[in-house]
């Protein structure tokens, strides 16, 4: 989609990192900005000093009477969503899937899966009936190739989930002219620890390591990005509504061929090299 065609985006997890650095690249190109987020004080925060072209509203991604009532108001407001941008998630970092509290798991697909498709659910009808429209779906590296860090199984599982969902989604809305992007992160510095501890989030952290620091404390096999980097990518991949937009992932290639190598030879030995 060309941006210059679009003047309404929706944000979740808008009032602070990947969503937030999103959101400005976007207002500088004109757009106007609904950011959604559960954390009101952050909202405020961003309001005081982003200006006229920055709305806000409270919502927690599980509640669905709570995106009807966002999207009602943000469309009072600016007219037509163009872009929803599907980016609020938490993580459980620390836990191998066996140590894990199934509360915890429940939590993080709840706001990190299901509340990707209740936004969904809000807007893609209407984007299809207009014909118009872009869906930016955040999942990450996480979603890609599950790494052998303990970075939370629950995570993993909920972003494989979202390139599910927006693979499936992308199909689906082709022929009426509205694009999925599926956003793939590497570790980007962001607030996802303090965040996901705002939602009864668990980090299991190593020794000296508090969960103020960032980004979260687990390992990376890649450099950490900044969200200026990765907005610009963001804008980019919308343009040409690229299916993957992957942001810092150099080091993480490895692991994602690795996976494609062992489907690749699951399926040579299923059918032969034919």
């Amino acid at each position: 989609m060309e941006l210059a065609q679009a003047k309404h985006a929706f944000i979740t997890g808008g009032a602070s990192g990947i969503g937030l650095g999103v959101g400005k690249a976007l207002a500088a190109k004109g757009l106007r900005i609904t950011i959604a987020d559960i954390d009101g004080a952050a909202i405020d925060a961003v309001l005081a000093t982003e200006g006229e072209a920055f709305r806000g509203v409270v919502l927690d991604v599980r509640d669905r009477a709570g995106w009807a009532k966002a999207k009602a108001e943000a469309e009072a407001a600016f007219g037509p969503v163009d872009l929803l941008f599907n980016n609020a998630g938490i993580a459980s970092f620390g836990y191998e899937i066996a140590d894990m509290a199934p509360e915890a798991f429940d939590r993080i697909v709840a706001v990190d899966l299901t509340g990707v498709f209740n936004g969904v659910s809000a807007f893609a009808a209407d984007m299809r009936a207009r014909r118009h429209g872009h869906i930016l779906n955040t999942s990450s590296m996480a979603g890609i190739c599950a790494p052998s860090q303990a970075i939370g199984g629950s995570y993993a599982a909920a972003k494989f989930g979202v390139v599910g969902l927006s693979e499936t989604l992308r199909v689906e809305l082709a022929p009426h002219g509205v694009g999925v992007s599926i956003l793939c992160p590497g570790q980007t510095t962001t607030g996802i620890a303090q965040n996901s501890m705002k939602l009864g989030g668990d980090m299991r952290l190593p020794p000296g390591r508090s969960v103020s620091d960032s980004p979260p404390a687990h390992s990376s096999p890649c450099e950490v990005g900044t969200v200026d980097e990765l907005a610009e990518r963001v804008l980019s991949g919308i343009e040409g509504n690229a299916p993957y937009i992957i942001t810092h992932g150099r080091g993480w290639w490895p692991l994602a061929h690795a996976r494609h190598v062992a489907i690749e030879a699951a399926f040579d030995g299923m059918y032969g090299d034919a």
